[in-house]
Protein backbone atom coordinates (compact mmCIF):
# COMPACT_ATOMS: atom_id res chain seq x y z
CA UNK A 1 0.00 0.00 0.00
CA UNK A 2 3.05 2.44 0.78
CA UNK A 3 2.98 3.13 -3.28
CA UNK A 4 -0.53 4.30 -3.18
CA UNK A 5 -0.06 6.05 0.18
CA UNK A 6 2.89 8.20 -1.66
CA UNK A 7 0.69 8.78 -4.82
CA UNK A 8 -2.34 10.23 -2.88
CA UNK A 9 0.42 12.34 -0.92
CA UNK A 10 1.88 13.51 -4.04
CA UNK A 11 -1.82 14.28 -5.61
CA UNK A 12 -2.27 16.72 -2.24
CA UNK A 13 1.00 18.41 -2.78
CA UNK A 14 0.11 18.89 -6.17
CA UNK A 15 -3.35 20.62 -5.48
CA UNK A 16 -1.99 22.73 -2.43
CA UNK A 17 1.05 23.84 -4.45
CA UNK A 18 -1.33 24.84 -7.70
CA UNK A 19 -3.49 26.48 -5.23
CA UNK A 20 -0.56 28.38 -3.11
CA UNK A 21 -1.92 26.65 0.17
CA UNK A 22 0.12 27.79 3.27
CA UNK A 23 -0.59 26.72 6.91
CA UNK A 24 0.61 27.78 10.02
CA UNK A 25 0.06 24.91 12.56
CA UNK A 26 -0.68 27.19 15.95
CA UNK A 27 2.08 26.63 18.89
CA UNK A 28 -0.19 28.71 21.45
CA UNK A 29 1.79 26.93 24.25
CA UNK A 30 4.91 29.15 23.48
CA UNK A 31 3.03 32.57 23.11
CA UNK A 32 1.57 31.06 26.44
CA UNK A 33 4.25 30.32 27.98
CA UNK A 34 5.62 33.97 26.85
CA UNK A 35 2.89 35.85 28.23
CA UNK A 36 2.76 33.99 31.17
CA UNK A 37 6.77 34.36 31.93
CA UNK A 38 6.29 37.97 31.66
CA UNK A 39 3.55 38.34 33.87
CA UNK A 40 5.30 36.92 36.39
CA UNK A 41 8.49 39.11 35.88
CA UNK A 42 5.91 42.12 36.16
CA UNK A 43 4.72 40.83 39.18
CA UNK A 44 8.27 40.19 40.85
CA UNK A 45 9.25 43.91 39.34
CA UNK A 46 6.31 45.97 40.52
CA UNK A 47 3.47 44.12 42.35
CA UNK A 48 -0.12 43.99 41.04
CA UNK A 49 0.06 46.83 38.53
CA UNK A 50 3.43 45.08 37.32
CA UNK A 51 1.35 41.59 36.69
CA UNK A 52 -0.95 43.37 34.68
CA UNK A 53 1.59 45.34 32.50
CA UNK A 54 3.70 42.04 32.12
CA UNK A 55 0.76 40.12 31.28
CA UNK A 56 -0.44 42.77 28.81
CA UNK A 57 3.17 43.16 27.10
CA UNK A 58 3.63 38.88 27.29
CA UNK A 59 0.34 38.83 25.71
CA UNK A 60 1.58 41.08 22.89
CA UNK A 61 4.65 39.54 22.49
CA UNK A 62 3.32 35.61 22.60
CA UNK A 63 0.62 36.70 20.10
CA UNK A 64 3.34 38.14 17.43
CA UNK A 65 5.99 35.22 18.16
CA UNK A 66 3.29 32.70 16.72
CA UNK A 67 1.71 34.78 13.74
CA UNK A 68 2.72 34.85 10.46
CA UNK A 69 4.18 31.76 10.56
CA UNK A 70 3.30 29.96 7.75
CA UNK A 71 4.93 27.49 5.61
CA UNK A 72 4.16 26.01 2.25
CA UNK A 73 1.49 23.15 2.61
CA UNK A 74 3.20 20.93 0.13
CA UNK A 75 6.45 20.95 2.93
CA UNK A 76 4.00 20.40 5.56
CA UNK A 77 2.68 17.47 4.02
CA UNK A 78 6.16 15.82 3.32
CA UNK A 79 7.22 16.33 7.12
CA UNK A 80 3.96 14.53 8.09
CA UNK A 81 4.99 11.23 10.30
CA UNK A 82 3.33 8.08 8.83
CA UNK A 83 0.45 8.21 11.09
CA UNK A 84 -0.71 11.53 10.19
CA UNK A 85 0.18 10.28 6.42
CA UNK A 86 -1.58 7.67 7.15
CA UNK A 87 -4.86 9.63 7.97
CA UNK A 88 -5.16 11.92 5.14
CA UNK A 89 -4.54 8.98 2.94
CA UNK A 90 -7.96 7.44 4.14
CA UNK A 91 -9.54 10.64 4.06
CA UNK A 92 -8.73 11.43 0.01
CA UNK A 93 -9.12 7.53 -0.44
CA UNK A 94 -12.84 7.86 0.59
CA UNK A 95 -13.29 10.99 -1.66
CA UNK A 96 -11.55 8.94 -4.77
CA UNK A 97 -13.87 5.98 -4.30
CA UNK A 98 -13.40 3.05 -6.67
CA UNK A 99 -11.03 5.15 -8.65
CA UNK A 100 -8.20 3.33 -9.74
CA UNK A 101 -4.86 4.87 -11.20
CA UNK A 102 -1.63 3.11 -12.30
CA UNK A 103 1.06 5.67 -10.85
CA UNK A 104 0.98 9.31 -9.45
CA UNK A 105 1.52 11.03 -12.34
CA UNK A 106 -1.69 8.95 -13.41
CA UNK A 107 -3.69 9.97 -10.77
CA UNK A 108 -2.85 13.48 -10.75
CA UNK A 109 -3.72 13.79 -14.08
CA UNK A 110 -7.36 12.30 -13.79
CA UNK A 111 -7.86 14.66 -10.09
CA UNK A 112 -6.73 17.73 -12.21
CA UNK A 113 -8.89 16.94 -14.98
CA UNK A 114 -12.14 16.55 -13.10
CA UNK A 115 -13.26 19.85 -11.43
CA UNK A 116 -15.57 18.30 -9.27
CA UNK A 117 -13.45 15.81 -8.08
CA UNK A 118 -10.56 18.48 -7.84
CA UNK A 119 -12.67 20.00 -5.24
CA UNK A 120 -13.58 17.35 -3.29
CA UNK A 121 -10.10 16.17 -2.73
CA UNK A 122 -8.96 19.99 -1.69
CA UNK A 123 -11.34 19.63 0.69
CA UNK A 124 -10.70 16.46 2.56
CA UNK A 125 -7.42 18.08 2.06
CA UNK A 126 -8.52 21.24 3.58
CA UNK A 127 -10.64 19.72 6.49
CA UNK A 128 -7.92 17.30 7.69
CA UNK A 129 -5.33 20.69 7.77
CA UNK A 130 -8.11 22.50 9.95
CA UNK A 131 -8.93 19.62 11.70
CA UNK A 132 -6.23 17.11 12.37
CA UNK A 133 -3.15 19.49 12.57
CA UNK A 134 -5.18 22.27 14.06
CA UNK A 135 -3.72 24.61 11.65
CA UNK A 136 -4.38 27.90 9.94
CA UNK A 137 -4.88 28.36 6.47
CA UNK A 138 -3.61 30.99 4.06
CA UNK A 139 -4.36 31.03 0.36
CA UNK A 140 -2.09 33.32 -2.23
CA UNK A 141 -0.54 35.76 -0.41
Amino acid sequence: MAPRLDDVMRLCCEISAQDQIKVAVKSSTRGALVAGGTALVGGLLGGPPGIAVGGALGGLLGSWMVSGQFKPLPQILVELPAEERQKLYDDVVAVLGGLSWMDAAQLVALVMGNATLQQQVTAALMNYVTQELRAEVCYRD
